[in-house]
């Protein structure tokens, strides 16, 4: 498994990344600062680190330009809140493969993340992880679609698999729409907006649940959704 080590001082931004990538198949660890990366690269190396450029302590570029000088060659990814030229040149002078500008859609992230993967030829490793049966359909992560017991696929859309994978890594945990949102499509949920559950209502369609009551991905009133993979 690819393992990648963002690195910022917002904890609320970390624990998105983490469990957003985490979803579509990495390793994650995460890092609050340049001296936290450094004990983070001593556990292992990583193939890519997300840096962010304006951190207190040493600054993303100061360690990013340290790293390079190491020899560390990991794929890295910066976050700054400047986009002036200069700022984005700068950071690709260091070392940088690429950069995004604060705020930004973590789709957008994963998007550049895989793109220098492939560029350094390690996104072959980047495949989801195995995740469980969900009552009579298993769940194919490397095709992407669910499996019923002959073997047949039925199809998921990539938004449907982003927010089954949700489900699947945080297993009796009750998650609001909202985070749900958050989690699976890296976006708010806007006021009224119903997709999420329209999602869920697709989902237990094609995994066979009983629309009346159903077992594996529950509704809690009032609170959110919850997956029982004992349902």
């Amino acid at each position: 498994m690819t393992r990648i080590i963002v690195v910022d001082d917002e904890p609320d931004l970390r624990g998105l990344l983490e469990d957003y990538l985490g979803g579509h198949g990495f390793e994650v660890a995460t890092a609050e600062d340049a001296a936290a990366l450094d004990r983070r690269l001593a556990e292992g190396p990583a193939a890519l680190i997300v840096l962010d450029v304006n951190m207190p302590g040493e600054t993303g570029r100061a360690a990013l330009a340290r790293l390079r000088a190491r020899g560390c060659r990991a794929g890295v990814v910066l976050l700054t809140a400047a986009g002036a030229l200069p700022d984005r040149l700068g950071g690709l002078a260091d070392g940088a493969d690429d950069y995004l500008v604060k705020p930004f859609e973590p789709r957008e992230l994963l998007a550049r993340i895989r793109a220098v993967l492939r560029r350094t030829g390690t996104a072959a490793v980047a495949a989801p992880a195995p995740s469980p049966r969900l009552g009579a359909v298993a769940f194919d992560a490397a095709a992407r679609c669910l499996r019923d017991g002959d073997g047949a696929e039925i199809a998921l859309t990539a938004m449907e698999f982003d927010l089954l994978s949700v489900f699947l890594r945080h297993p009796r945990q009750i998650l609001s729409r909202a985070r749900l949102s958050e989690l699976a499509h890296g976006r708010p949920l806007g006021s009224g907006d119903r997709s999420v559950d329209i999602r869920i209502a697709r989902l237990r369609q094609k995994i066979g649940e009983d629309p009346q009551s159903p077992r594996t991905l529950r509704t809690v009133h009032g609170e959110g959704y919850v997956f029982d993979p004992d349902g």
